[in-house]
């Protein structure tokens, strides 16, 4: 059986419109078996796009009440620029606990993980997946299937800006051989450790290529490095 990976990037490549881009959060949901899957940018000039699983009179109330403004996952992500889960943000506020519960009774799940994206000319988007499950089930899926869907966010973000600008195409500086390497072996599912020993290099010397790597991306972190060397043919898997 495929990865899941290879699935939804070719999936991907069907998709035309932002309609399509819609129905293939949907498809990626079923296929990651989560409740619910959200993709939700903002571009620079407030413009504001979401592909999501939520149902319709939820996402109505939610933007009603400008749940934004006191959603933790929203505030607490943009503050971020590494994935969270949200047992890691403070829910603690009775208003946040109230707004919570209402989320929950309109079907949101008690688990969930986002993961903040920050794009070309200061766009900004927020890929969530959320799930009802016990802390140890959650623990086992999130081990199992976050990097994969880390990555993918990427990649969705990617061809958003692509409806939305007619390219994704930005300037990107060339990498040398070795932050090539380095990326590809990370993008093989190799850690750090095992992509040293396979160059024969100490982890720290991989350090120092993989944030070479990910400056020229421009890239928040190494899984996006990953994602945007991909995303430019870069990388050959």
């Amino acid at each position: 059986m495929r990865p899941k990976r290879e699935w939804f990037i070719e999936r991907l490549d069907l998709v035309k419109t932002l309609d399509d881009l819609n129905a293939a959060i949907f498809d990626l949901r079923d296929r990651f078996g989560v409740d619910h899957l959200i993709y939700h940018s903002v571009n620079s000039t407030g413009e504001q796009y979401a592909a999501l699983t939520y149902d319709k009179a939820w996402v109505d109330h939610y933007v009603r009440q400008d749940y934004a403004r006191l959603d933790p996952v929203v505030q607490g992500c943009y503050r971020r620029f590494h994935p969270v889960d949200w047992k890691q943000l403070d829910w603690t506020a009775k208003p946040t606990r109230l707004f919570l519960g209402e989320a929950v009774e309109n079907g949101v799940g008690n688990q969930g993980y986002s993961v903040p994206i920050r794009g070309p000319s200061g766009q900004f988007a927020l890929f969530t997946i959320n799930h009802r499950a016990n802390d140890d089930s959650w623990r086992l899926y999130r081990d199992e299937h976050l990097a994969d869907l880390i990555l993918l966010a990427h990649f969705i973000n990617q061809k958003a800006l692509e409806i939305e600008r007619g390219s994704d195409a930005i300037e990107v500086q060339k990498l040398s051989p070795r932050e090539i390497d380095a990326l590809t072996l990370l993008a093989t599912g190799m850690n750090r450790a095992q992509a040293a020993d396979t160059l024969a290099i100490s982890e720290h010397t991989l350090r120092v290529y993989i944030e070479s790597a990910r400056f020229k991306l421009g890239a928040t972190n190494t899984t996006h490095a990953v994602a945007r060397a991909l995303a430019h043919g870069l990388l050959v898997i």
